[in-house]
């Protein structure tokens, strides 16, 4: 396996290993002894990490070099105050002991690492987190107790009153509700646009542009943001990109291997995998997660608690085989939903009549994901039967869980958004949208071929 030793300090050196699903780096040698930037990783979209180090002697052993599947499990995974565990225990603990006066002293001011109450870190909670940053090639990560939490945490810290936002028109619900009402009257303006145009995004940047926002796939209508032009758009403007991975997790997409700054997920999702957890992740470089803990977490206070922590670390260890799963279900299922007198269109990346289907093969090989949404014929009519029809199938909000889920975005996700505003979504009355589980693919399609007859 090609290494790169990386000189970082006087006594120690780091060990960066290629990723395998990534091409090998160019290496280009600095003068400057002892720095970080010692060695420097020229590739594109792949840049430098530290996430994720663990400490060999003098060596620091990144986990980048090995397969995801093994990182999945072993990143962050590294023996705390209690080596003889074999699983990251759960601090379930509100506050820290002090050895004395002078060492709570010392890290209430900085001098000293070490934790101090739970709204602030927490071992469990820091376990997660280094996984995530790993995972997702990021330098760091930051859990909240929600996705919106996560979410919110990027909009406070990098917007004040009088700053803009560009976002993509088709975004989850809350999202939208967030832009559209709380920052609105806190005096942040947004101009939503068809994020499948670069164009249109740079048309909508004005010289108070601070954020341009994205996701991809877009919920529900899985429209695609090209993440390379996106990320180039940020770079060639000054303006930081935030993209929500929300519906494909770091198995199947890394934006920040195509040069986005900041990443945000709602952890309840795929990332748990199990439907038992709420949560959300932000990943970003080191100095920005450090802000977003020092200025937003501390005092808005959208904790994660180490139990839950603790889920979605179990969660994570299992993601590459079960988004293989849902990968594998959701193209099956979309086939059979596309040859389906009921059904007049299919929206699912992996199908060739995707009007995105390249940018998808060429964005996501590793593949595109378990959400799928279609339109019925009979529009709201039929999907209200087909709902109610369903038995394998469960009729719930959220997604990425075990069992297919399935619901009417107009209706329930989206519910906050006005008739005109669905539409320009492209959100219309009869469209349906599939969280495809892990149950046997046949039994899926039995399910809604039973209910696309009765609808």
């Amino acid at each position: 396996m090609p290494r790169v030793l990386l000189p970082v300090k006087e006594h120690a050196v780091c060990i960066f290993a290629r990723p395998r699903d990534f091409p090998c780096p160019k290496v280009v040698q600095e003068e400057e002894p002892h720095e970080v930037n010692y060695l420097r990783l020229m590739q594109e979209p792949t840049p430098v990490h530290f996430a994720g180090a663990k400490e060999k002697g003098r060596f620091i052993l990144t986990d980048f070099g090995r397969h995801f599947d093994t990182r999945a499990i072993h990143a962050g995974e590294s023996p705390g105050p209690d080596p003889g565990s074999h699983v990251v225990p759960i601090y379930q603990t509100s506050t820290f002991i002090f050895d004395d006066a002078e060492q709570g002293a010392r890290r209430f001011a900085g001098e000293e690492s070490g934790y101090i109450y739970t709204r602030l870190g927490n071992p469990t909670v820091r376990a997660l987190e280094e996984k995530m940053a790993d995972l997702e090639n990021a330098e760091d990560a930051v859990a909240f107790g929600s996705g919106m939490g996560a979410i919110s945490a990027a909009f406070l810290q990098m917007l004040s009153a009088g700053d803009h936002v560009v976002s993509i028109r088709t975004i989850y619900g809350c999202t939208y509700a967030l832009l559209t009402g709380m920052l609105k009257r806190f005096g942040i303006e947004v101009t939503f646009v068809d994020g499948r145009d670069i164009d249109a995004i740079r048309d909508a940047v004005r010289p108070n542009t601070r954020m341009l926002y994205g996701e991809t796939p877009a919920n529900p209508n899985m429209a695609l943001v090209d993440l390379e032009a996106f990320a180039a758009l940020g770079k060639e403007t000054g303006i930081p990109t935030v993209i929500d991975n929300t519906f494909m997790s770091p198995a199947l997409q890394r934006p920040i291997d195509w040069g986005v700054d900041v990443v945000v997920h709602s952890a309840t999702k795929y990332l748990g995998g199990h439907g038992d957890v709420i949560g959300g992740i932000l990943v970003g470089s080191s100095d920005f997660v450090g802000q977003i803990k020092d200025d937003v977490l501390k005092d808005v206070g959208a904790v994660l608690g180490p139990f839950d922590a603790w889920l979605l670390i179990r969660g994570l260890k299992t993601l590459p085989l079960r988004m293989s799963r849902h990968n594998e279900n959701a193209q099956r299922v979309a086939e059979f939903l596309q040859a389906h007198p009921a059904v007049s269109s299919v929206h699912y990346p992996g199908l060739p009549s995707h009007p995105q289907h390249a940018l998808a093969t060429r964005q996501n090989p590793m593949g595109f994901g378990g959400m799928i949404s279609f339109h019925l014929d009979g529009g709201i009519t039929a999907g209200r039967r087909l709902l109610n029809a369903v038995n394998v199938c469960t009729l719930a909000v959220s997604l990425g869980a075990c069992d297919t889920l399935i619901q009417h975005p107009a209706s329930m996700t989206h519910s906050t958004l006005d008739q005109e505003q669905l539409i320009a979504a492209g959100i219309d009355p009869g469209l349906i949208r599939l969280s495809v589980g892990l149950e046997h693919v046949d039994d899926i399609i039995d399910d809604l071929r039973d209910a696309l007859d009765y609808a």
